[in-house]
């Protein structure tokens, strides 16, 4: 049996919290995981896991173990990645996770492209609102807006982008334009549901700077659930540009307030950022991903106020 593997399964039961969800992610069964936790246990003397609660609990040696064993896996994976970075031709699983909106509106359609160039990689693309824990879920890579706080992590700014407010040319028909944010209270906005808080969009254009409370005709936690909505002429949006930029060119909708800078957040310029480990040597797998992107994203975000970064290596 295994040692390695023992310490690889305890690291997995653990972090998918039982046997049964480790064994299927190993393609074992749950008494094959408990057979290799026991086995360990008996090599080091010591229990490692309670066996009385439903749910899986380490003991206080169990703990000590688990938190060192994380680390060491992580540093054979990073020893593995290196000698296998400068490989010719990528393989294996490419695990990414992104945002909603751009992994729908932007990624998945890139998906064929790059997987009939390496047909030996296998992609899974995992899609929350939520940023990924690399390390504890197991990603390569995390497509995210705005760069990470944690240092431990390298970053590649692959897409600069601003939020713009949106409507539909049916809804704007017969209304009197827009001129200034004050006269949105006029109309149905639909916007991000971000938490508990109350709802507030900023303005700027040039000096001038407005805050304003949206009274929310519409809220949702979803940025695709608002570009349908606004299509359908439901109200007004605030949405990331390269996610309304075709129906934007084929006059699904159309942009309000142009002349001012829109946000929901205190950022008015923001990006989107591929977040990956930080290693001497990037995986080949990665790195392909990372400059497929760099290369494809301009063709299918070209327009006003959409400007991929291209021309940077993926270590850069």
């Amino acid at each position: 049996m295994s040692r390695l593997q023992s310490m690889e399964l305890l690291v997995s039961a653990v972090r998918e919290g039982s046997f049964s969800a480790a064994g299927r992610r190993a393609g074992l069964s749950p008494a094959s995981v408990a057979r290799h936790i026991a086995a360990l246990e008996a090599q080091l003397g010591v229990q490692l896991v309670n066996r009385t609660s439903r749910s899986l609990t380490l003991t206080e040696a169990g703990e000590e173990y688990h938190a060192r064993l994380e680390q060491i896996l992580l540093d054979i994976q990073e020893a593995e990645d290196a000698a296998t970075a400068l490989q010719s031709t990528p393989r294996g699983v490419l695990r990414v996770h992104s945002r909603m909106m751009f992994g729908m509106r932007v990624v998945t359609p890139l998906i064929p492209e790059f997987q009939a160039r390496y047909p030996e990689l296998r992609v899974e693309l995992r899609l929350s609102e939520r940023p990924a824990q690399l390390a504890e879920q197991e990603f390569d890579i995390d497509l995210r807006i705005g760069p990470p706080p944690d240092s431990q992590l390298k970053q590649r700014l692959l897409l600069r982008s601003e939020r713009i407010l949106v409507a539909s040319p049916g809804y704007l028909a017969g209304r009197p334009p827009l001129d200034v944010p004050e006269e949105l209270h006029a109309h149905r906005c639909l916007t991000y549901w971000i938490g508990p808080e109350e709802i507030v969009w900023r303005f700027r254009r040039n000096e001038v700077m407005r805050e304003m409370p949206m009274p929310a005709g519409f809220s949702t936690n979803n940025g695709e659930v608002l570009r349908q909505l606004a299509m359908a002429g439901h109200g007004i949006a605030l949405l990331d540009d390269y996610t309304v930029q075709h129906d934007l060119l084929a006059g699904r909708l159309s942009r309000v307030l142009p002349d001012w800078q829109a946000t929901n957040t205190t950022i008015f310029g923001s990006g989107i950022y591929a977040i990956f480990h930080q290693a001497r040597l990037l995986p080949a797998k990665t790195r392909a991903f990372l400059d497929f992107l760099a290369e494809a994203l301009p063709r299918v975000t070209a327009g006003e106020g959409l400007t991929a970064l291209t021309g940077r290596s993926a270590s850069d």
